[in-house]
């Protein structure tokens, strides 16, 4: 078992997926950092948070999407910045999940605002697609024991 967990091409299997899964991060941070009024009503659209924490989260959470994306991108703390990544896809799971049975009629807030709903609409497909992604960060924490990046280069340098 430690042969597969230690095998040396994890790393430039993981480089594509940390690439990927910061961007998308990336991406998805954008628009709710540009405007996060829309994102604050997304996120009370869920029905899962108190009101009076919903402004708080909307200002914090778009920022961490930033800082972890970046982090996979460059290659900077990759395993920490994938389980903060794992942790979130795992909480947008439970709020998906949740305004699904609920059967809310929204989008999920997370590449735009609930003006777009007809174009990212909730639905099983969205949380499979999260499951991926879910999949993926947890490849990265489990298996990318040396990543590429930053840190490997200065690593060499000492």
């Amino acid at each position: 078992m430690n042969g597969l967990v230690d095998w040396r091409f994890h790393r430039w299997l993981a480089l594509p997926a940390r690439l990927y899964l910061g961007g998308l991060f990336i991406a998805a941070c954008l628009h709710k950092i540009a405007h996060p009024a829309s994102f604050a009503l997304d996120v009370a659209t869920y029905r899962l948070l108190p009101l009076s924490s919903i402004n708080i989260f909307a200002l914090v959470v778009p920022w961490l999407e930033l800082i972890v994306g970046v982090m996979l991108v460059l290659g900077l703390r990759v395993r920490a910045a994938a389980l903060i990544t794992a942790g979130l896809m795992v909480a947008f799971m439970v709020a998906l999940g949740w305004a699904l049975v609920q059967g809310l009629d929204m989008s999920c807030g997370c590449f735009a605002s609930q003006s777009a709903a007809k174009f990212d609409p909730i639905s099983w497909r969205t949380m499979l697609r999260d499951t991926g992604w879910l999949a993926l960060s947890l490849y990265v924490i489990c298996f990318d024991h040396r990543p590429i990046g930053i840190e490997s280069l200065v690593g060499k340098r000492r």
